[in-house]
């Protein structure tokens, strides 16, 4: 009985200790379910079109970005163009969001924002206003934002994202859109 508490309480350290590595904690602050995270290594890609949806986030209505699948898409507070903080263990639980085509990606709808795509340590990432986007592995049906304000890094991407003033290499996939109010 003991040796099983011994291992039970191993594989619960080495599961934080891998959150803790990417700026995680165990429970989500942001949750919106009670769904378990089953970490999957495969990055996300998108083929061409990107969505939005609208949802409630501490009590505020915002419009978020989706992937092809809609599953919420996040950024990375800690990264900036030119260098993808969230690389190698991260991404099992933070999948970046890689563009399979050499065009880039789209939206569905109109955007405020730009999209990009940037060569980094991950591969042909995603950014929105310079911002690298990453899906969530605690997130399993579209509409969830069980990743917003892990370990106060990690956030929903919103239309309204502000432009990451880092931003130097990245490749436009389409030109600014300026709103017109």
């Amino acid at each position: 009985m003991k040796r099983f508490s011994f291992l039970s309480a191993l594989v619960v350290l080495v599961f934080l200790l891998a959150l803790t590595a990417c700026g995680g904690s165990a429970v989500p602050s942001g949750s919106t379910t009670g769904n378990s995270v089953t970490p999957t290594a495969s990055p996300s890609t998108a083929g061409t079109t990107l969505g939005t949806t609208s949802t409630t986030i501490s009590g505020k209505t915002v419009m978020l970005l989706t992937d092809n699948k809609g599953m919420t898409l996040y950024y990375f507070k800690p990264d900036t163009t030119t260098t993808a903080a969230c690389t190698t263990g991260c991404i099992s639980t933070w999948p970046p969001l890689l563009s399979r085509t050499s065009s880039g990606p789209t939206s569905a709808t109109s955007l405020p924002g730009q999209l990009t795509v940037q060569t980094n340590a991950n591969g042909q990432q995603i950014e929105y206003n310079g911002h690298p986007l990453y899906s969530y592995s605690g997130d399993t049906s579209p509409g969830q934002t069980n990743g917003e304000g892990i370990g106060k890094q990690w956030f929903v991407a919103t239309t309204d994202l502000a432009m990451n003033t880092e931003s130097t290499n990245a490749t436009p996939t389409s030109p600014p859109y300026k709103r017109g109010y």
